[in-house]
């Protein structure tokens, strides 16, 4: 049975992810900040497949070092799913609250480095590191700057992994905009009822975890068409 560890896992995406590969036969470790949601989505998972489920916060050291632990000897597959959105309505960076930055960078950035580095001893050749990105790591939009910039942070982070570690496959992800509660925080106020559900990029995820694409950055609800090259 392969093993994945997916940080966020109580909701959205991260849920979505682990109902999919549960269903496919993976035990999971998974983790959240909110320890009743994840209890229930643990519960959901459990009727499906082995699942480890460890409340915390993915910033913290002792956290990062208990979901190593539960997974075990061998970890196939790290989805860093787990990210910190910042103040809403987002500030421009000339006024962007510093101390706020440093705890976005933090989770968005560090905690997904830190975790890599205590899974590499146990990833065989071939596993996957998904990390999860997004457009605004690519464009520059105004009043993104703070969670745009750890993003594409990320992004240059799994860029630079990839080259140092060929036997992985080390993925850049955007999964798209996907009506979620981030995605409503970061417009409070706004109907996006009208946004694909985080369901719709799951096919794309599985199409990597699944396949043999080389390490590169991947839009997700792309890569259910075919000869999607790597950019």
């Amino acid at each position: 049975m392969p093993l994945a560890i997916i940080t966020g896992s109580s909701r959205g995406l991260g849920l979505a992810l682990a109902r999919a590969l549960a269903q496919r036969g993976w035990a999971l470790v998974i983790d959240a900040r909110g320890a009743r949601e994840l209890e229930r989505a643990a519960r959901e998972l459990g009727a499906l497949t082995e699942v480890t489920a460890l409340p915390g916060d993915i910033a913290d050291d002792w956290h990062r070092g208990a979901l190593i632990d539960a997974a075990g000897d061998q970890i196939d597959l790290l989805v860093n799913n787990a990210s910190r959105l910042g103040p809403s309505p987002q500030p421009p960076l000339g006024e962007y609250p510093l101390e706020v930055l440093e705890e976005v960078y933090r989770v968005n950035v560090l905690a997904p480095l830190a975790l890599v580095q205590l899974a590499l001893p146990r990833l065989p050749d071939g596993a996957a590191i998904v990390n999860l990105s997004s457009d605004a790591a690519a464009e520059p939009y105004a009043g993104w700057g703070g969670y745009g910039s750890s993003k594409a942070a990320l992004e240059q982070l799994s860029a630079i992994l990839a080259a140092e570690q060929p036997a992985l496959r080390v993925y850049a992800v955007d999964p798209g905009d996907m009506r979620t509660e981030m995605h409503q925080a970061a417009f409070p106020g706004e109907d996006i009822s009208d946004v694909p559900p985080p369901e719709d990029s799951v096919p794309g995820l599985l199409a990597l975890i699944e396949g043999d694409l080389p390490s590169g950055r991947y839009e997700a609800r792309e890569l259910v068409s075919p000869a999607i090259p790597a950019r």
